[in-house]
């Protein structure tokens, strides 16, 4: 049986052409609305997706043929997982692909918090030389706490073993602490932690996950990195412990206002106050969810996608 694969994304090149030689039939369709993709989706046995659109119930009711959805990408948030294996539909993800380069970017986001690195060159670039407002804080000595500790989680842990801190993890799941980080309570972690940094999935346990009394439970001052969902944070909360001094500063990779495709940020002419208090802040770094967004990390997405189909199917 031919396998006929419906690309709704663009991807590396690798990911098509590795398929095409591995026998699958592809078809592109970058375009369409979802109504006109539903239209067609039965005549797919599987279908390629970054985040252009929600594959909910009824799409998933028109793709009666569909044996697979494959996300490049981490999470599956924009997947009606549940009713998708009810209709036996394999789900892949490639969190591997990418795990690297978000690890890296929020170590690069805690250290340029720490040496006000974004503050500096803007005076600089300002005429300002200000030595003694701009000096730093050292990683070495302090407790980072993660929260979820999967591929994400796990690859930072392994970026901070040239430092001398201590690491902790907290996660849902037990047992997936590792020589990198200790697993404990979330209530231990909220005791010791200076740096906070998610790594969590948006779901309805992590939703507004970090709000007042998330952010009050910590015994320290903290700063808090997120590279995860935006919707996992109450962003008027963090501005309010920014305010108060609770929160030092924030690393923000993911916006609560992000558009579900992650490609385009909520902004109308009425800014909300919170977001505005970011934009205006000297203690906030921002950035378009871009850290996993690497060169590198583009060939390896595709690339661990490919490899998941292809073992779907028993390929080599």
């Amino acid at each position: 049986m031919d396998i006929k694969i419906l690309h709704i994304d663009s991807n590396h090149p690798l990911l098509w052409n590795q398929l095409e030689q591995a026998g699958f039939i592809n078809h592109a369709d970058f375009t369409s609305t979802k109504q006109e993709i539903e239209a067609k989706i039965q005549d797919y046995q599987g279908i390629v997706i970054r985040s252009r659109f929600k594959i909910d119930k009824q799409f998933l009711d028109k793709a009666t043929n569909l044996q697979f959805i494959a996300r490049v990408g981490a999470g599956l948030e924009s997947i009606d997982c549940d009713y998708a294996a009810s209709k036996n539909i394999a789900l892949i993800a490639a969190p591997e692909g990418n795990c690297n380069a978000v690890a890296e970017h929020t170590l690069g986001m805690i250290l340029s918090l720490f040496n006000k690195l974004n503050i500096a060159d803007s005076e600089i670039r300002s005429g300002e030389w200000n030595r003694e407002k701009n000096r730093g804080h050292e990683l070495d000595g302090k407790t980072v706490g993660i929260i979820g500790y999967g591929n994400m989680g796990k690859a930072f842990a392994k970026k901070l073993r040239g430092f001398d801190v201590e690491v902790l993890c907290y996660d849902i799941k037990e047992n997936v602490g590792d020589a990198n980080a200790r697993q404990v309570s979330l209530q231990e972690l909220q005791q010791k932690t200076d740096v906070l940094s998610l790594h969590i999935p948006w779901t309805p346990i992590t939703d507004k996950m970090v709000n007042s009394d998330f952010i009050n439970a910590f015994a320290k001052n903290i700063w808090i990195i997120n590279t995860s969902r935006g919707k996992n944070i109450i962003t008027a909360d963090l501005v309010t412990a920014m305010q108060s001094g609770k929160v030092l500063g924030a690393g923000l990779d993911v916006l609560e206002y992000e558009k579900l495709s992650f490609e385009n940020l909520f902004q109308n002419k009425n800014t909300p106050e919170a977001f505005q208090y970011l934009l205006d802040g000297r203690k906030v770094i921002l950035t378009p969810h871009i850290a996993g967004w690497t060169y590198e990390s583009h060939e390896r997405l595709a690339q661990v996608i490919v490899d998941k189909i292809k073992a779907l199917y028993g390929k080599k």
